[in-house]
């Protein structure tokens, strides 16, 4: 079943301020939650589930790609980026440019120098190309069963995906993580959009 580009109304909880509030305050305790269990793995373990979602997206044909660098335990998917590099395709990193605002994408190459972004994670320069990738690969802290994810809390991928769709965009999100970080619900508030697929090992 294709997920609903926004939370559809069998799932959504209803908007207004107090029940807006409930949810806020739980994603705020379930995501300390949940990153500190990532943090918590194994090395070993993390590693092991990284291979298995690498093998995993590589029936990926896109092109353009957006991924991440990895942080607090992420999956890491650099080797994989420079292999497709390798391949011809061009792979992109998230930038934050201003708080509430979409993100945008600048092109990475694995020799370019990087500098530092928000919460210290390298970003490239201001002078890297802007891409629109064919897909987005995006972690997630939590994923529920209907694919919506939970991330850090700043919404910037919901704001992106929105901006990119309205431009007329047809952007397909790619969620990865571990197995650890499936939950039932992330009770989706009707900004929330759900991801077209999931990977988790």
């Amino acid at each position: 079943m294709e997920p609903a580009p926004y939370a559809s109304s069998p799932c959504q909880m209803p908007e207004d301020a107090e029940t807006r509030r409930d949810v806020m305050r739980w994603r705020v305790a379930e995501r300390a939650r949940l990153i500190a269990l990532r943090q918590s793995m194994p090395v070993a373990d993390r590693q092991h589930a990284g291979t298995a979602i690498r093998d995993a997206l590589t029936q990926e044909s896109a092109q353009t790609i957006g991924i991440y660098w990895p942080f607090k335990g992420e999956p890491d998917l650099r080797d994989w980026a420079k292999a497709r590099q390798n391949e011809g395709a061009h792979i992109a990193l998230p930038v934050v440019v201003k708080k509430a605002a979409p993100l945008v994408f600048r092109e990475w190459t694995s020799d370019a120098a990087l500098i530092r972004g928000v919460w210290n994670i390298p970003i490239p320069p201001a002078d890297a190309p802007i891409i629109i990738p064919d897909i987005i690969i995006s972690p997630v802290v939590g994923v529920d069963q209907m694919q919506f994810r939970l991330g850090y809390g700043g919404g910037f991928y919901d704001r992106t995906l929105a901006a990119f769709r309205a431009a007329g965009h047809s952007i397909r999100v790619i969620g990865i993580g571990f197995a650890a970080q499936s939950i039932p619900t992330i009770f989706p508030l009707p900004h929330d959009i759900a991801m077209d697929h999931v990977i988790l090992a």
